[in-house]
């Protein structure tokens, strides 16, 4: 292998990496009642300091009643909280990395713990337009807030059944107004609308990230887009609107999206848009990530020849690694040493851990 296209500095608005690794966004529930603590910031700043490119962090919820599904989740409002993230950023940012939050609402989409929200949750079929309109303000607020508190940029959470996602998908938003329709184009009315609020609030250098997937946490099979054809008809608007880089959530990274063409789902992304964009699934491991939370261990996978032809052809321009750097702060350094064998099989129990 030749290390070296990993290895290659990214510049993007107001992205700076040294390298192509993407620290993916996993969820810790560790922030009691929403606000990060000291053990947060140390938790990124360790992956800074060991040569992570860009660190997105967990899913952050916006300031809605019902925003999240587990009581740990951190918000990304209030002064507790935001106080919180600017240790963060101070910190990761001290150890020379750069930093994005996920900023999420989770929709109806169940917890794991049978905690529930303060407030019922809201679902393409529940929301008043009032509701829609305060939840895009409140997406705009918290974006705003990122660029304020010094992060990178910043990443809205479109994917896995999640608010934006169930809005976009034909069996989960049943709405015959401006915020429903037939057609994926018409479907993508309430994520266009978040992503040119958040632009407006933000300006045009901010880099401004969307996580999409084909999948849903419970459905494997589910698909927004068929076809090439309806692809375009739900990315462009998406493109249009103000998104800078597109995350390409899949299972498996080396999978082809559509039959006749080897092209992942971040591949086919880029394609169409013509825009950046990061991979992610399974980089390194032999399991998705479904089997993790089922309690399974990941053994490690020799895939990276795969990733590298696939970088070096300019599928896309970022990788994201989730499981194998919660599992091993140093996963990047020992990537990029060679350093194979001492990579770590994922363990099921770092799931439950926060270090």
């Amino acid at each position: 292998m030749n290390h070296s296209a990993f290895f290659e500095p990214y510049q993007f608005k107001s992205l700076n990496l040294k390298n192509r690794f993407v620290m993916a966004p996993m969820t810790r529930l560790a922030s009691p009642d929403g606000v990060p603590g000291q053990q947060v910031a140390e938790y990124y700043g360790r992956r800074a300091a060991a040569d992570v490119g860009l660190i997105i962090t967990e899913g952050t919820v916006i300031d809605r009643p019902a925003s999240k599904n587990e009581k740990d989740i951190p918000n990304f409002y209030g002064d507790a909280a935001l106080a919180g993230w600017k240790k963060v950023v101070d910190l990761v940012h001290a150890n020379k990395g750069s930093i994005a939050p996920q900023i999420w609402h989770t929709g109806d989409a169940p917890g794991m713990s049978g905690w529930m929200p303060p407030a019922a949750k809201e679902h393409p079929g529940t929301m008043t337009v009032a509701d829609i309109e305060a939840t895009i303000a409140a997406f705009a607020k918290a974006a705003k807030a990122a660029k304020d508190l010094g992060f990178n940029a910043a990443e809205l959470h479109g994917a896995h059944g999640y608010l934006i996602d169930y809005f976009m998908w034909d069996q989960s938003n049943p709405r015959t107004d401006a915020y429903g329709g037939k057609t994926v184009r018409e479907r993508t009315r309430f994520a266009v609308d978040v992503i040119k609020a958040v632009r407006a609030a933000v300006g045009e250098d901010f880099t401004l990230i969307l996580r999409l997937s084909q999948f849903k946490s419970s459905d494997y099979n589910a698909k927004i887009a068929n076809t090439p054809a309806e692809m375009e008809e739900w990315i462009l608007p998406l493109a249009d609107a103000g998104v800078d880089i597109f995350h390409a959530s899949q299972r498996r990274f080396w999978e082809p999206e559509f039959e006749g063409s080897d092209l992942n789902f971040a591949g086919w992304i880029k394609k169409v848009s013509g825009h950046p964009t990061i991979t992610v699934g399974s980089v390194g491991l032999a399991n998705d990530v479904m089997k993790s939370f089922g309690g399974e261990t990941s053994n490690t996978s020799t895939n990276f020849q795969e990733l590298e032809r696939r970088l070096t052809r300019g599928d896309f321009d970022l990788v994201a690694v989730g499981r194998s750097i919660l599992q091993d702060p140093h996963w990047v350094q020992k990537f990029r040493d060679g350093k194979f064998d001492e990579m770590k099989p994922f363990e099921a129990a770092s799931m439950a851990k926060y270090y």
